[in-house]
């Protein structure tokens, strides 16, 4: 199968509470296998009980990419709050298994929550890793742009690792900007 006939049969829809297990499998799969990419650690999620994910599923907007029926990929929208930050979401917790990468899954996983993002806010941030090229030219290409970096921003196993900081906006009226 080419990788476009395998991205033509991923399906992404929102997550549901019912989908949880599925959820969290995913969820520490990316924990364990890229630990320098997520704030949050496996050692802490694996310890938490189904509820937790369950309730994460009810208070977030986290889209799954179906494949066969198999969870394949995640991400995440979460809109600021505040009035002076209501304007912003961040896409959060972008995972796709080895298995479906390569096959335009993530750029589905992304252009679902842009697409969400684009009715509700005027733009989506979004940190990624420095060192995960794949995930730069994805963002990329998406219409995500560069605004600065975290330097040092997260420290795994005695290793400092930079973050950058990228943003879509969908203000229309602000022309200049970078879309």
């Amino acid at each position: 199968m080419t990788p476009v006939a395998h991205a033509a049969t991923s399906a992404i829809r929102m997550l549901t509470p019912a989908d949880a297990a599925l959820y969290r499998a995913v969820r520490l799969e990316a924990l364990a296998a890229h630990p320098e990419a997520f704030v949050s650690t496996f050692e802490r999620e694996q310890e938490k009980p189904l509820a937790w994910f369950e309730e994460r599923l009810t208070t977030s907007d986290v889209f799954g990419a179906f494949d066969a029926g198999e969870l394949v990929g995640t991400a995440g929208f979460r809109p600021e709050d505040g009035a002076k930050t209501a304007h912003k979401a961040v896409l959060w917790g972008m995972y796709v298994r080895p298995q479906a990468r390569k096959s335009g899954t993530g750029r589905l996983l992304v252009d679902a929550v842009a697409a969400h993002a684009a009715q509700r806010v005027e733009q989506l941030h979004l940190v990624v890793v420095s060192d995960n090229q794949a995930a730069l030219r994805l963002y990329t290409a998406a219409g995500f742009v560069e605004y600065g970096r975290g330097v040092k921003a997260l420290k795994h196993g005695g290793r400092y690792y930079d973050e950058v900081l990228m943003v879509m906006f969908f203000d229309k009226s602000d022309a200049t900007r970078p879309r």
